[in-house]
């Protein structure tokens, strides 16, 4: 009965979090509040959940009578531990990857690219932002991607309806080039950092459907586009670039920043430590690097280009977002929750075969355009051991797919991906014109995409 309350919880909490913008209740602080509080049930369930065979193992116990306290520690010293270790590798790393990217926007890096977009041809402007987003948030990552590309329309769109049409399409594209780089998307990180995939196989396997995730929207799309876009009078200018900052700082931040940020796959794969390490690396030689760049200028200025002022400005709500999240899919996993909705899926699904994977890891894709990627796919590496000989093996089947359809079936909706929640803010698009306009392109293009993998995987196996 425990158990049934438990995942009341947790599906009240995924509502709440879908209703964010409904409700007024910033989806960080509902996570936390079910993450805590499920873990919380589940200690005061402690005799009826947890498995006293499981105790005695962890223990080294070989005969004993059922304890609540051994119960209780068991879940406080092991489980919760365990999940945390593991969860804080993916916080870490996050926290390091946006507060370098954060520095960079500082010293005003991105309109290194900006600045040099000059067209205003609808077509070949469309192109050229869908372009540079897809692999800049390959780079980078897809949120920060779409708020930098979002801004750079604002520049220099002055129709309201031409730049909603573009931020669209930057979801679309933001979401498809975060879905092949092991840094590009929080799923495809989680998926990473916990081994279901390595770096070079994703990236060879997933490169491809994503391109045409994205390139048959535009293609479709570009039927529709002609003649030019106006400008706006005013000029409105991205990030905060500070005067103090000189032509060649930007360019030593923007380089060495994207440089930092493709080292950490490098550095894993090197030495074979958890991908946060080398995130945390990077970020103590930006860090050191920045202070080095500014000593000679007023404690104003280095106060405000160095990271130590930065940091105050990464979006620690998403980090708190995935850390109540993640204890929350964490409990479940605990109390076998997740293994008992496996074994649901292997006899309605039969995930055995081929288009039994197919189908699970599509469906997660779309969902993800209703509740957000990240609880999916940590549920998902809950439910599913990495085993070897099998479609769970690592860089099998089923995880290379959910690497894609996690990462691009957000884009059905605009609530659906931190990259639409990111441009509705941005530019007030409403839920109703992006589900006319945009979702119809992004379910193609996911379709498309999704196509393409299984012929692909098809040839290669």
């Amino acid at each position: 009965m425990m158990e049934y309350l438990i995942v009341t919880v947790f599906i009240i909490g995924y509502i709440a979090i879908a209703l964010e913008h409904k409700l007024h209740i910033n989806k960080a602080a509902t996570a936390l509040v079910t993450g805590v509080i499920c873990w919380a049930l589940y200690a005061l369930s402690a005799t009826q959940l947890v498995d006293w065979a499981d105790v005695m193992h962890y223990l080294g116990l070989r005969a004993a009578e059922p304890n609540k306290e051994k119960m209780l520690e068991y879940i406080s010293d092991h489980q919760l531990l365990e999940h945390l270790s593991e969860i804080a590798s993916i916080l870490f790393f996050l926290i390091g990857a946006m507060t370098i990217v954060e520095t960079i926007d500082a010293h005003g890096g991105f309109t290194i690219i900006t600045n040099r977009i000059h067209t205003t041809s609808r077509s070949s402007l469309m192109w050229l932002v869908c372009g540079l987003t897809f692999f800049m948030s390959a780079a980078l990552d897809n949120l920060t991607t779409t708020i930098v590309m979002a801004s750079l329309v604002r520049k220099i769109i002055a129709n309201y309806k031409d730049r909603w049409l573009f931020a669209g399409m930057i979801v679309i594209s933001a979401n498809a080039g975060g879905a092949w780089s092991p840094i590009g998307d929080v799923t495809t990180t989680m998926l990473w950092i916990g081994k279901q995939i390595t770096t070079l196989r994703v990236i060879t396997m997933v490169f491809l459907p994503s391109v045409v995730c994205i390139l048959v929207p535009l293609l479709l799309l570009n039927r529709t586009l002609k003649g030019h876009i106006s400008h706006p009078t005013v000029k409105v200018t991205t990030g905060h670039i500070a005067p103090a900052v000189r032509p060649h700082e930007k360019k030593i931040i923007f380089i060495g920043g994207l440089a930092l940020l493709l080292f950490v796959p490098v550095f894993k794969a090197i030495t074979h430590l958890p991908p946060f390490m080398g995130m945390m690396l990077s970020l103590g030689i930006m860090w050191i690097a920045t202070e080095l760049l500014h000593k000679r200028k007023p404690f104003a200025v280095q106060r405000e280009l160095s990271v130590i002022g930065v940091i105050r400005k990464i979006d620690m709500a998403s980090v708190l977002f995935f850390l109540g999240i993640l204890l929350a899919v964490g409990s479940l996993q605990s109390m076998g929750t997740l293994t008992h909705l496996a074994s649901f899926l292997e006899h309605h699904i039969g995930i055995e075969r081929k288009t039994g994977i197919i189908l699970l890891a599509m469906t997660i894709g779309l969902l993800s355009s209703i509740v957000d990627n990240v609880p999916l796919v940590a549920a998902a590496m809950g439910m599913y051991a990495i085993q070897e000989g099998t479609y769970f093996e690592q860089d099998g089947l089923f995880w290379e797919f959910l690497a894609y359809a996690a990462g691009t079936g957000g884009s059905a909706l605009i609530i659906g991906s931190a990259a639409g929640v990111a441009v509705m803010g941005i530019e007030r698009i409403t839920f109703s014109w992006y589900l006319r306009k945009i979702a119809p392109l992004a379910l193609i293009g996911f379709i498309s995409g999704a196509l393409v993998y299984v012929l692909q995987y098809n040839l290669v196996h």
